[in-house]
């Protein structure tokens, strides 16, 4: 655990829909303490109000992570895990994770990069799991939830590519072999989180 002065650690957990972002965040937050803010918790709020596309539901889920993130970084936790869909074809999308880590950098606290890979029809797989569905009431639709995941494949560039693996920041990892357990192993192991 950070000792008390310490600023918290910040963790991103991206890659594209349905990869196991949640679930890995969910297992390195029960080994270390650190907080699991995963991204559907403001978009299905913000969803029960205003459409997906809409200026206000852009705003409200923006301002909401915007306002958790900077709390977090002033708190004594140990760390926050988050995790994002980043279309890396979408130059605001890099533009909103800089800014999101940067809150934490200015307290001068680690910001790390988990991006998990696996096939689609892995994915596909995993879209259907019920600690998936049980977490994210909008994606229980499953005849809507698979279109949207595969439009979203064909949409954006959900991958980097490798352009970022020779950042020590940054780990991108195939899972699709891979257990919940053993992706988590991995992540705490190349960022020596301290364990609970």
């Amino acid at each position: 655990m950070a000792p008390a002065n310490s600023s918290p650690s910040l963790l991103f957990i991206i890659g594209p829909p349905a990869v196991g972002k949640m679930t890995v965040g969910y297992e390195i937050a029960r080994r270390t303490g650190f907080r699991l803010f995963h991204n559907h918790q403001t978009i299905d709020l913000v969803l029960r109000f205003f459409p997906y596309e809409s200026p206000a539901f852009q705003r409200l889920v923006g301002e909401f992570r915007r306002r958790i993130f900077e709390e977090v970084a002033e708190s004594s936790l140990p760390g926050l895990i988050f995790t994002y869909v980043w279309a890396f074809n979408d130059p605001k999308d890099g533009e909103h994770v800089e800014s999101l880590a940067d809150i934490f950098r200015k307290k001068g606290a680690p910001v790390a990069f988990a991006e998990l890979e696996a096939s689609q029809a892995e994915r596909l797989r995993r879209n259907e799991t019920e600690f998936r569905l049980a977490e994210k009431p909008f994606k229980r639709d499953l005849t809507f939830s698979r279109k949207n995941l595969l439009e979203t494949d064909a949409r954006y560039q959900l991958s980097s590519q490798g352009a970022f693996d020779h950042r020590p920041d940054y780990f991108r990892l195939e899972t699709t072999q891979l257990s919940t357990a053993q992706t988590a192993d991995r992540i705490i192991q190349r960022f020596k989180f301290p364990l609970l």
